[in-house]
């Protein structure tokens, strides 16, 4: 293996050329499996390694046919979530738009190929929120959070209801009214990604963003992250995205026209920068400054590209340089800082900090 396995970037480098990997030794393997553990990457390696006929010494191989099983049981149970979602749902009369990870695996099995997931999203009318929430709740689904702030915090302030959990199953179903919080400074518009959404065959309810939407909804989730443990495994279904989609005429046009005119041209410019170097995806060489073009200069995403690749490449356990603690702490003040305003940001803090505190202190003491 050329690459050093034990880093993300030797990592990067085997998912995009897997026969770097077929002669690697035993402790190459084990580093290699251990970083794509890391990264959330496991089960896209197992997939990409087995499509390229590319066999691990058998303690790896063991690891990767036990993560890609385990992908194929968790692409069943989206699959039957799906279902559940249309029968609870479908006498509303309104669009259900999966999205992420549920969206890729019901239309796009190459996007959704190895891919692990926490939880279900799905987008609604803003207006329909409460005949969605009762009718969940009729369903099996409860709210997960039963604090009154973060109940307050959810439903005045965020782009979701507060995360539910079937009472039988355990599924966490997060239910969205926006893709970003309502204090934002980006605002985009719901309406819009619902009227643009495509049909599901069998499920009418169910709808997926347009092609366009998934995209600049990965990378926007991405560019507003406080906290990059899943950044890797992001940015990997973005590379896996757009070369699937830049096959379709006019892609990149549309991709411009979407990313724009819903407010999301800057963290959509900064995820093309990334994938394009961290993954090589091919980019238009002019798309991300056309996009950038109309905002000043203080105010380019792009200006981060540095600070985000030094976050995605670190390991997300183990201690780190003070370089890599730098670039994540001042990421995880910038994702706040995009999402509230100061002054509600600091109460916010305030609150979260001081419940806490409260918390440590009541716990019984261990006997």
């Amino acid at each position: 293996m050329r690459a050093d396995p034990s880093s993300r970037l030797g990592l990067l480098r085997v998912l995009g050329a897997p026969d770097e990997a077929r002669h690697a030794s035993a402790a190459g393997w084990s580093a290699l499996i251990a970083t794509a553990r890391d990264a959330n990457l496991l089960g896209a390696l197992a997939q990409r390694l087995d499509a390229a006929g590319v066999r691990a010494c058998e303690p790896a191989q063991r690891h990767l046919e036990g993560i890609r099983r385990m992908g194929e049981r968790q692409q069943l149970s989206i699959r039957w979530e799906a279902h559940q979602l249309q029968a609870a749902l479908g006498g509303l009369n309104i669009p259900v738009v999966l999205l992420k990870g549920s969206a890729y695996v019901m239309a796009y099995a190459a996007i959704g190929a190895g891919r692990l997931f926490g939880d279900v999203d799905i987008l609604v009318p803003k207006a329909a929120l409460g005949d969605v929430e009762a009718s969940l709740m009729l369903h099996g689904w409860a709210p997960a959070k039963t604090d009154p702030y973060d109940q307050r915090y959810y439903r005045e302030w965020m782009h979701e209801l507060p995360p539910m959990s079937h009472l039988r199953r355990g599924t966490v179903l997060d239910v969205h009214h926006n893709i970003l919080p309502l204090t934002a400074r980006n605002a985009p518009d719901p309406a819009a990604i619902l009227a643009r959404s495509q049909a599901l065959d069998g499920l009418p309810s169910l709808r997926i963003p347009c092609p366009e939407d998934l995209l600049v909804h990965c990378l926007t989730h991405l560019t507003h992250e406080g906290e990059l443990h899943n950044g890797l495994r992001d940015l990997n279904d973005a590379d896996q995205m757009l070369r699937i989609f830049a096959q379709t005429a006019g892609f990149w046009e549309r991709l411009h026209a979407v990313a724009a005119g819903n407010d999301l041209a800057g963290p959509v410019a900064l995820g093309l920068s990334l994938a394009a170097g961290l993954y090589g995806t091919p980019v238009p060489a002019d798309l991300v400054q056309t996009l950038e073009a109309p905002l000043p200069r203080s105010r380019r995403w792009t200006r981060w590209f540095d600070t985000y690749r030094t976050a995605l490449l670190a390991p997300s356990n183990g201690p780190v340089g003070l370089r890599v603690a730098w670039a994540r702490q001042r990421i995880y003040v910038r994702s706040h800082a995009l999402r509230m305003p100061l002054g509600l940001l600091a109460r916010h803090l305030a609150r979260k900090a001081w419940m806490r505190r409260r918390s440590e202190h009541t716990e019984p003491p261990e006997n």
